[in-house]
């Protein structure tokens, strides 16, 4: 018998996976991971269950009244978990808290396998995890404990969901806490992390793509584009990575051999520093291609510091952009991740 991995994503930005057996209901799969979906009748009559299906195969059935959910609701993408039956992999966005619902974020061991310098910009962590391979959505990021600080800084997976080697790019920060500890960490060192978490990630692919990354920003899209050529994706990536100093392009080699891999992706890379003798220069709104916006109908994932988010905001309103989806994570030094 065939079962479905469901992810539940919180409105406080915590996700939670769980194993819903062929022919059950999401709500009754929830109860048995000890999750308190919201719920009142449980037999579609109340709507107080109703969530929305953000990807994924399902059936409702038709055991549930329209005051619960109306024809106009279900198209668009309203689900009753009282009733929805999945048929393959769904993320479910749920309108409450993961508190709310009873449940806490995952927590997981990993041990360092691996920390590479990048020039004083970055740094790449690898680690195996002590365990079952976490199980996220390509994009989403986790809490790692800085060991000794009693301290957790955010980061974004740059690998494949659901391997038991993890990895992550790190900016490096003079001074900074994970920078400081990154220094001296050694293979053998285990470290605490917390999550996933998140609403940035990628979803259903069903149109042209553009990706737009900023310094190590990077680090989602390359999990992005490992799912995607694991999928033998056929649409058109597009992915502009901007950083402000030349010293700041990392995993180039990286993001080439993807174009290898994926038959429509293509990348470019800006440099903002007007010192710089790359062929690119100034900030991503200003080597964007027409053909990359597709007139609208591209979705637009966007991961930067805030100036660079803004930047491309302010682009898309002065310029009419409006794409089918946008969606962003904002990050600075030393502070959380936002989503959008």
């Amino acid at each position: 018998m065939s079962s479905y991995n469901i992810a539940l994503n919180f409105e406080d930005g915590v996700t939670r996976f769980v194993e819903c057996k062929a022919g059950e209901k999401v709500l009754d799969a929830a109860f048995r991971a000890r999750i308190n979906l919201p719920m009142d009748c449980s037999d579609g009559v109340c709507g107080t269950c109703k969530c929305r299906a953000e990807s994924g195969r399902y059936d409702l059935g038709d055991d549930y009244i329209e005051d619960a959910l109306t024809d106009d609701e279900k198209q668009s993408g309203l689900v009753l978990t009282c009733q929805m039956v999945p048929e393959s992999d769904c993320v479910i966005a749920v309108p409450a808290s993961s508190t709310a619902c009873k449940t806490e974020q995952s927590k997981f061991a990993a041990t360092v396998t691996k920390v590479e310098k990048h020039n004083d910009a970055a740094v790449v962590l690898e680690m195996d995890v002590d365990g079952a391979p976490p199980v996220f959505l390509a994009g989403q990021y986790v809490n790692i404990d800085v060991p000794g600080s009693g301290q957790h800084r955010s980061y974004s997976f740059s690998s494949l969901p659901g391997e038991s080697k993890i990895s992550f790019l790190i900016k490096k920060i003079s001074g900074g806490v994970m920078s400081t500890w990154l220094e001296s960490a050694q293979p053998g060192n285990k470290v605490q992390l917390t999550g996933p978490m998140g609403t940035f990630y990628l979803r259903a692919v069903e149109r042209p793509l553009l990706f737009l990354a900023g310094g190590t920003g990077l680090a989602p899209f390359l999990s992005m584009l490992e799912v995607l050529a694991r999928a033998n994706s056929q649409q058109k990536v597009h992915l502009i990575y901007g950083v402000t100093r030349d010293l700041d392009l990392v995993l180039v080699e990286d993001i080439q051999a993807y174009t290898l891999r994926l038959p429509n992706f293509t990348f470019s890379t800006v440099v903002a520093a007007t010192e710089s003798a790359h062929p690119r220069k100034g900030w991503v709104t200003q080597h964007m291609p027409a053909e990359c916006l597709n007139d609208g109908d591209v979705d637009v994932y966007l991961c930067g510091p805030p100036p660079m988010v803004d930047a491309v905001r302010q682009y898309f309103d002065e310029n009419g952009v409006e794409p089918a989806s946008f969606h962003y994570e904002k990050f600075t030094p030393n502070a959380a991740l936002v989503n959008a």
